[in-house]
């Protein structure tokens, strides 16, 4: 007798389990069967839901970057000033949840699979679009729009290249560290708009 309702919560274990055995290998190199045996279930039930590991792993990314919407829009609901959204954006970027080792091994895995990936790349640029499009939003009421686009530009490189970093073992630094990186870039580049502003 099928068991109704089973469906979204089976497709999320097989997403959970997809993210924690990237995080535990640091590669696709993992096959649908330990994916399905993590989640409990068989590979021709994972294989059913989703068809293949891309397609899972797709997913998978799909629900990283929904839980970092929902994240980063509850702290924007909180936040009044241009200064205090762009503080929301960024610690949503930091927050216990991103920053967890096995999602930014997916991370990591999401920019490389990009590489060959139309749907992957398709996604990246979707979340890359979004981000900047926000950041800009909320710099363009503290400096010109030439300048928040830079700014902008350079807050998503910077917060990147953390997310890469973070990925290589014995290569980072603390989250407050980094963290700290980005708050500094954002008051050093605002500082230096400001005062060309005035000049």
């Amino acid at each position: 007798m099928p068991k109704y309702g089973m469906e979204p919560i089976r497709r999320t274990a097989l997403i959970d389990a997809t993210i924690r055995e990237i995080g535990r290998t640091g590669s696709l190199d993992v096959t649908v069967s330990q994916i399905a045996g993590r989640a409990g279930m068989s590979s021709a039930l994972a294989h059913h839901y989703f068809g293949s590991k891309d397609r899972i792993f797709l997913a998978a990314m799909r629900q990283i970057l929904t839980l970092f919407g929902e994240e980063a829009r509850v702290r924007l609901a909180t936040a009044d000033t241009p200064r205090e959204r762009l503080d929301a954006i960024i610690n949503a970027c930091f927050s216990d949840e991103q920053f967890d080792p096995d999602i930014i091994a997916a991370w990591l895995l999401f920019y490389v699979q990009a590489q060959t990936s139309p749907d992957v790349a398709r996604l990246l640029r979707i979340y890359r679009k979004r981000l900047h499009t926000n950041l800009v939003s909320c710099l363009v009421k503290l400096v010109n729009k030439p300048a928040a686009e830079r700014i902008a530009a350079g807050l998503g490189a910077l917060i990147d290249g953390i997310y890469l970093r973070h990925a290589l073992p014995g290569k980072a630094q603390s989250e407050a560290v980094t963290r700290a990186m980005v708050f500094d870039y954002l008051d050093l580049t605002l500082i230096r708009e400001r005062q060309r502003a005035a000049a």
